[in-house]
C-alpha cells in the first residue's frame, strides 16, 4: 500500500557550506529527514521534514528504559547515478532488532518508500570523491510520556542522511578483550540496539588509552574465542583460505559481512565460518600461516588489522604478511556498489 509522504522542503539548503573534500565521517548532515509515528495501532503522519532536533519529554520512555534500534547504509554516487546498497537487507535486520526490542515492525513499503523519497530530494549530497558515500541512519525509539518499565505504545521511525569520507584512516591496532563482554547469551547481541554501543566504549577507551584502536571482543564466557571488533565482523586470510567466527546470539549479523562471504566464495576462496580461538591466530602466526587480517562494516567497509595484542605480546601480522584478499574484496565489492561491474547477486538497487 502506496504512503502518503508529506514534504516540507528546506527554505535554504546547507549544502554550499559542505567542503566535500573533506568531510570526515558523521559530522555534517543532509537537508531533511523522514520521520514517521506509531500511535499502538499502526503508522502514521509519514512526511519530511528538514533535518533539525526532535522536541522530546523529559520522561520519554527509550531514554530511561533503552528501546532504541538502528540501522547504518549507505547510497554511492557514479556520474549522475546513485545505487543503493542491499536496503532490504537492512530493513530486515532491523525488524529482527524491533522483535527482540518488542517494538513494532516498519513495513517494507514504508521503509523503502521514505528512503527513496528522502534520498531523491537530497541526491545532490550523495558524495562522488574517492572513498566516500551518503551514510543513511534509519532508526526508531519508544517516545511514550510514562515512567514505568514496559514496552511503549508509542514509536518514532526515523531516517537521516550524511555525506561521509573513510571511517578509519589506515590499518588498525587492536587489543583482545579479555575482562570485558559485549553481550551474554541469550541477550540482544544480535540486534542493533542502542544499548550494546553504550557498553562498549568504555573497554574501548581503555584500550585506546594503552594506544589501541579498538578491541577485540572473546566470547564473554571464556575468552577464548574470537567474536567480533568494536563495530565490525572480523576474518583471517591463511595460505589455506578466509577464517571468520561464525555467527550466534551475541554477534551482530553484518551485512558486509555476508557479502564479503559471498564474494569470496564467488571468487573460489576457500572460506570457513567457524568457531576462531585466540590461540590458533597465535598459532598461525607464529608458523607465519596468518597472511592477513581485516574487518567488515558498513562504515568501515573493509580494513586491515595491522596486529594484535594479547597478554602483553604484539602480533604484527602485516609485518611478514600481505593484502592480497582484502585488496581483491574491497576492489570487486566497490565496483559493484558504484554500478561498475555486474552485479552477480542482485544487491545493487538504483535510485
Amino acid at each position: 500500500m502506496p504512503h502518503n509522504i508529506t514534504i516540507q522542503n528546506t527554505e535554504k539548503s546547507r549544502i554550499s557550506e559542505v567542503d566535500f573534500n573533506n568531510i570526515g565521517f558523521g559530522k555534517v548532515f543532509s537537508d531533511h529527514m523522514f520521520l514517521a509515528d506509531w500511535d499502538g495501532k499502526e503508522w502514521t503522519g509519514s512526511r519530511i521534514v528538514p533535518y533539525g532536533n526532535l522536541s522530546l519529554s523529559p520522561a520519554t520512555s527509550a531514554i530511561h528504559y533503552g528501546q532504541a534500534i538502528f540501522e547504518g547504509m549507505k547510497a554511492f554516487r557514479t556520474g549522475n547515478d546513485i545505487f543503493l546498497f542491499r536496503p532490504r537487507e537492512n530493513w530486515r535486520r532491523l525488524n529482527i532488532s524491533a522483535e527482540r526490542m518488542v517494538m513494532p515492525e516498519v513495513p517494507e513499503a514504508l521503509f523503502l518508500e521514505g528512503l527513496r523519497t528522502l534520498l531523491n530530494l537530497d541526491k545532490n549530497w550523495v558524495p562522488d570523491s574517492t572513498g566516500s558515500a551518503l551514510y543513511i541512519r534509519p532508526f526508531m525509539f519508544a517516545t511514550d510520556d510514562f515512567i514505568g518499565v514496559k514496552p511503549s505504545d508509542k514509536y518514532c521511525f526515523c531516517i537521516f542522511t550524511c555525506p561521509v569520507g573513510p571511517y578509519y584512516a589506515k590499518p588498525l591496532r587492536i587489543k583482545v578483550e579479555e575482562k570485558y563482554s559485549r553481550a551474554a547469551p541469550g541477550g540482544v547481541g544480535f540486534t542493533k540496539c542502542a544499548g550494546n554501543y553504550g557498553a562498549a566504549m568504555y573497554p574501548t577507551r581503555l584500550a585506546q588509552s594503552e594506544g589501541f584502536d579498538q578491541v577485540l571482543w572473546t566470547d564473554p564466557v571464556s575468552h577464548t574465542l574470537v567474536e567480533e571488533t568494536g563495530t565490525t565482523n572480523f576474518f583471517a586470510v591463511t595460505h589455506q583460505g578466509v577464517i571468520t567466527p561464525n555467527l550466534h546470539d551475541t554477534m551482530l549479523a553484518g551485512i558486509t559481512r555476508d557479502s564479503v562471504i559471498h564474494v569470496l566464495k564467488n571468487n573460489n576462496i576457500q572460506t570457513e565460518e567457524r568457531p576462531l580461538t585466540i590461540s590458533e591466530l597465535k598459532t598461525l602466526h607464529a608458523e607465519g600461516n596468518l597472511k592477513e587480517l581485516f574487518i567488515s562494516g558498513t562504515a568501515a567497509t573493509l580494513i586491515n588489522i595491522e596486529g594484535f595484542a594479547h597478554q602483553g605480546e604484539y602480533y604484527d601480522v602485516m609485518k611478514t604478511g600481505n593484502t592480497v584478499v582484502s585488496d581483491l574484496l574491497r576492489s570487486q565489492i566497490d565496483s559493484i556498489r558504484h554500478g561498475k561491474s555486474a552485479d552477480p547477486f542482485g544487491w545493487v538497487e538504483k535510485l
